[in-house]
């Protein structure tokens, strides 16, 4: 390999919003990062995730096609 292309990684300290704290490696120049969503809070990995249907399209669907099937 050449050298000095590749950049320097050291380990980081990542905070998220909800008060997480963990270590990374990174190549970034600040010892810090903050973020607001991390797989504690986030609600995709925590299984709080709702599907809003705010106009009803399923149950629009469903009466379309329901008389057609049966």
């Amino acid at each position: 390999m050449k050298a000095n292309t590749h950049p320097d990684y050291h380990e980081i300290t990542v905070t998220c919003s909800c008060g997480n704290c963990f270590k990374t490696n990174s190549s970034m120049a600040k010892t810090t990062l903050s973020i607001e969503v991390c797989s504690e809070c986030h609600p995709f990995y925590t299984g709080t995730q709702k599907i809003v249907d705010t106009a009803g399209r399923i149950d629009k669907f469903r009466q379309k096609y329901a008389t057609k099937a049966a």
